[in-house]
């Protein structure tokens, strides 16, 4: 039994290609060269993830000069500084990370500020500007936030409060009027690179801030080593992976170099964490912090409480970092099963019903805050674009939107505003607030707007990066390796193992959950095992069985479950 899904393996690279290439396995010419890495020398640079030479010194961002002049005049005059940053799992490290510069330099007088999710919502208020001002805060620093709220900054300065935002998102056509705005997203922005998270930008004003300083020999730098910052990439690790940003360029090297300090992290938080959820920290990779650590950050806020992500990242005792790490869990826990509660109710509306093109669903009781979780989960299952909402308190009515790969989820958004009152988000998620008397119309609107933007358009199918070469995996993972850390714009290389016997199935886990197989290429061959979570047989495009010949899209992974290492595949799909 098939469904209408095929796959296409990749255009093979031009001759010039393979003859610049040729000291690579074929597999691997194919995967740079999917990649847009055409000659030795780009191959080289890709390959050698070197700090001095990828990451960019940080004035050539724009209005980085007189951010970190009024900063140090702030240190300077023993002004109170207020470090103001998003909820989530970009914005928390952020904060965090300029709260340790703080702490390193000796400097006391500052505040971290994070919203609540729930009663503030997101976003750089007025009324946070004013319980600051109550404090005494005389200069603000945004992160992860600020760039469209220019009213809040105007607000800021008639109450004589500076502000220096520091952001990443998308700039509205005004850009705020504060002292400083560093974001390379501004459309006059020259810096080499556009796609750091909230974080990335924060580690870029902490760079700017010791250059500056050793510059003016200041004092309070003289006891902080040279390069010591680097000891911060850790969260911009986490924020990076998190926040789901390109992980190319320069992002790829700090989070190479962020890796390497989360696997000594003097964080006891860090540590706590990893014991908790049994991850061997000496060997945390990019799909640790994304399915394990950066959803246990945002757990907090999406649950009511955000400064617990903060103080997992920043404590430095290490009771309070166990305690933390077992609320967080306990945290998640809850939201893993709202979330499954609410992917069961959708699953049953959806249960043969499920032929328009962008699933539509809502509920008043929902959280909009765990929305996005369980649009995923649709898209999952159905592959189909997914929009759902929910109602905070006695509030608005709010959703979350995740594409299919085929439309712009923005685009979307556009076609179909004359029934929202807000959106944003970008090309594969979005978010969206809508009038109660508009709700039910926004189904045929979301539908006809895709249908408006794939007409004429040729429909994504899986694309494959080179055949399974199964017989040496090991080896074949070995070279992969060179190509991390994964992540969005350099996604993990998916191949095709092709016509592999199906010798064994079953679902395994607590509630039977997932699936795995064993493979082989014919009944002689030793096999290997083949995975997905949260999947059964009738999941893929085939539903395969016992002895049955399949091909099977997947990637390579390295498993270190129960402490006992062991190469495997995760399976993409079975056609």
């Amino acid at each position: 039994m098939t469904k209408s899904k095929a796959y296409t393996v990749r255009k093979k690279p031009s001759e010039t290609v393979r003859k610049a290439l040729k000291e690579f396995p074929d597999f691997v010419q194919e995967i740079l060269a999917a990649r847009n890495i055409k000659t030795h020398k780009a191959a080289q640079d890709f390959f050698n993830q070197n700090y001095d030479e990828h990451v960019h010194d940080p004035f050539l961002l724009r209005d980085m000069d007189v951010a970190v002049t009024r900063i140090i005049k702030a240190i300077d005059n023993n002004e109170h500084i207020a470090i103001y940053s998003d909820f989530d799992a970009d914005g928390i490290p952020g904060g965090a990370l300029l709260h340790d510069v703080f702490k390193k330099i000796g400097y006391e007088r500052f505040t971290n500020y994070i919203p609540h999710r729930d009663t503030e919502g997101y976003g750089f208020h007025k009324e946070a500007v004013d319980t600051l001002l109550k404090k005494e805060v005389s200069l603000i620093l945004t992160v992860d936030v600020g760039i469209t709220n220019g009213e809040t900054v105007a607000h800021a300065n008639t109450l004589g409060v500076d502000v220096i935002i520091t952001d990443h998102h998308i700039p509205s056509e005004t850009v705020p009027e504060a002292v400083a705005v560093v974001n390379p997203q501004r459309e006059d922005e020259t810096y080499p690179f556009r796609f750091f998270c909230g974080t990335g930008v924060a580690f870029k004003l902490a760079q700017a801030l010791f250059i500056r300083a050793r510059e003016l020999d200041k004092e309070w730098v003289k006891d902080v080593p040279e390069g010591w910052e680097k000891w911060l990439l850790d969260l911009v690790a986490i924020a990076t992976v998190g926040d789901m940003v390109p992980l190319v360029g320069e992002n790829r090297t700090l989070v190479h170099y962020g890796l390497t300090v989360l696997h000594k992290s003097r964080r006891p938080g860090i540590a706590a964490l990893c014991r908790k959820l049994g991850i061997g920290q000496a060997y945390i990779t990019e799909d640790d912090i994304g399915f394990s650590i950066a959803p246990r950050i945002n757990a907090a806020s999406r649950m009511g409480t955000p400064e617990l992500g903060f103080r997992l990242l920043t404590t430095v005792d290490g009771a309070e970092a166990t305690g933390v790490a077992r609320e967080l869990e306990s945290l998640n826990n809850k939201r893993k099963g709202s979330v499954a509660s609410i992917t069961k109710e959708l699953k049953k509306r959806f249960e043969g019903n499920s032929d328009g093109a962008v699933l539509v669903a809502g509920n008043p009781n929902w959280n909009p805050a765990l929305l996005g979780l369980a649009a995923n989960s649709l898209v999952d299952t159905y592959g189909k674009t997914a929009c759902l909402w929910g109602r905070e308190g006695t509030g608005s009515i709010k959703g979350s939107c995740r594409g299919d790969g085929n439309v712009n989820v923005v685009d979307m958004f556009n076609h179909a505003s004359h029934t929202l009152v807000q959106f944003g988000g970008h090309e594969h998620a979005g978010g969206f607030s809508v009038d109660a008397d508009k709700v039910h119309i926004m189904e045929d609107a979301f539908n006809s707007a895709y249908k408006e933007l794939t007409k004429g358009v040729k429909l994504l199918v899986p694309e494959v990066d080179a055949v399974l070469p199964h017989a040496s995996l090991r080896e074949t993972y070995k070279i992969l390796s060179q190509f991390a850390p994964f992540g969005m714009g350099n996604s993990k290389p998916v191949f095709v193992y092709k016509s592999a016997l199906v010798r064994s199935l079953k679902q395994f886990g607590k509630e039977k959950a997932h699936i795995e197989l064993h493979l082989a290429a014919d009944e002689f061959e030793n096999t290997v095992r083949a995975i997905a979570f949260f999947k059964n047989p009738q999941s893929f495009s085939r539903i395969p069985e016992q002895d049955c010949v399949v091909d099977v899209l997947c990637t390579i992974e390295l498993s270190r479950f129960a402490g006992r290492i062991n190469l495997e595949l995760r399976i993409v799909d079975i056609v």
